[in-house]
């Protein structure tokens, strides 16, 4: 018999976190710019709520969750291909469809090839563990997976300030001097910031890398899609030349799951003959494939680009006319709120009138103010726009926001 119990203390863990920021699971009826939600029930069966709301708080930017066409490339790919890879894409689960959005992806990433992954987290972590670098410069708000990649790969990680390339530079220049002349470095970033929406200076940040010698990775999960052509911020500025990776998500503006490296030839090979984690895991599934690949051609072709823009600037106008305290420079909108309670309060208010809108903790300890992370889509429309900044109005005004 056992001496003692050498299990975990789940319960315990579980009372610790007995706040309004707690995790749970409140499902939708469906993925779009509005939905019947039902309140989190527990292992219990869940109950839809009767009201529809407006959903201002989702990553499905260009609103193709449930376009025709991106449907109607799933319902296909499911009859010609399967619903699943059934294997590692290096054994048997490698199909025409991967291709086809791997094809597609290289050419709007202005890439030589490209190579679809599970996961953006899988992406991230693989191209760490295979690169193996040495040093890994992050910016402090740097996506969980490139910091759980820098660990697994074993890299040194230094953090500077948040998009502050003079702070990478200080970073760099320190490095330098008390590093060895044959490290290999690494400077990675997000594009656009899910935590406020800013966008990263990365014209400097690739001069600096540049002058240092070190390669640049850049993570577009917020950004593929809603750009020149359909790309991010990496084609709207003009830095393919500058940046050895990109990766991402396809599961945000590309409407469905899994995620992406895009980058040169030799990365690519390198990724398929030394990437332990490619083999190891089932590969997308065909359907999740079909999807991306049709959103991505809306997103290049189609009207959706221009839409979410144009409530982007609607929202925002409405959101400084208030008075309010705004950041973000993208389509991801987050108001300084305060502490806690008076952000929740916010959401709460919110979710009475009918819209949906997250409240987000400090993304910095810096920072303590709470924020309302406001997301509008492509799909809603310009009324949409104002019963969100209307209620927003009326639920600033009920706690003394406004």
């Amino acid at each position: 018999m056992a001496d003692r119990d050498r299990g975990f203390d789940l319960e315990g863990r579980a009372a610790v976190e007995e706040s309004k920021r707690r995790g749970q699971l409140s499902p939708v009826d469906r993925v779009a710019e509005r939905g019947y939600f039902a309140s989190a029930s527990g292992g219990n069966l869940p109950v839809l709520e009767s009201e529809e709301l407006l959903v201002f708080g989702s990553d499905n930017y260009l609103g193709l969750t449930d376009d025709q066409r991106v449907q109607n490339a799933v319902r296909q790919a499911a009859a010609a291909v399967g619903t699943g890879a059934g294997a590692s894409r290096l054994r048997t689960g490698d199909t025409l469809l991967h291709h086809d959005l791997e094809r597609q992806l290289a050419e709007t990433e202005g890439t030589d090839r490209a190579l679809a992954f599970p996961s953006r987290y899988a992406a991230a972590a693989g191209v760490l563990t295979t690169l193996e670098p040495d040093v890994v410069f992050v910016d402090e708000a740097t996506h969980p997976s490139v910091v759980d990649g820098c660990r697994l790969a074993d890299a040194e990680l230094v953090t500077y300030d948040h998009c502050d390339s003079e702070s990478l530079r200080s970073a760099l220049e320190a490095r330098a001097a008390e590093g060895t002349a044959t490290e290999s470095w690494l400077v990675a970033t997000n594009t656009v910031f899910d935590v406020d929406g800013t966008v990263a200076p990365l014209a400097a940040i690739c001069t600096s890398a540049a002058e240092f010698g070190a390669w640049v990775a850049v993570d577009e999960t917020h950004a593929t899609g809603l750009y020149a052509g359909g790309g991010g911020v990496v084609q709207a500025e003009g830095l393919e030349e500058h940046i050895h990776v990109q990766f991402g998500s396809l599961g945000t503006a590309l409407a469905s799951q899994g995620g992406y490296v895009a980058g040169s030839d030799a990365l690519v090979d390198c990724l398929l003959q030394e990437l332990r984690l490619f083999d190891a895991s089932v590969g997308l599934a065909p359907t999740a494939a079909a999807a991306a690949s049709e959103a991505l051609h809306r997103a290049r072709h189609g009207d959706a680009r221009e839409r979410i823009w144009e409530n982007v600037a609607h929202l925002q106008d409405g959101l400084r006319t208030m008075g309010l305290d705004v950041l973000g420079e993208s389509q991801i909108l987050t108001v300084r709120v305060g502490d806690e309670s008076d952000a929740v309060a916010l959401a709460d208010g919110l979710r009475e009138r009918g819209i949906v809108a997250p409240a987000v903790a400090p993304p910095f300890a810096s920072d303590e103010e709470w924020r309302l992370r406001v997301t509008p889509m492509a799909t809603h429309e310009s009324d949409d726009v104002v019963d969100c900044l209307e209620s927003l109005q009326a639920a600033g005004e009920e706690i003394g926001l406004l």
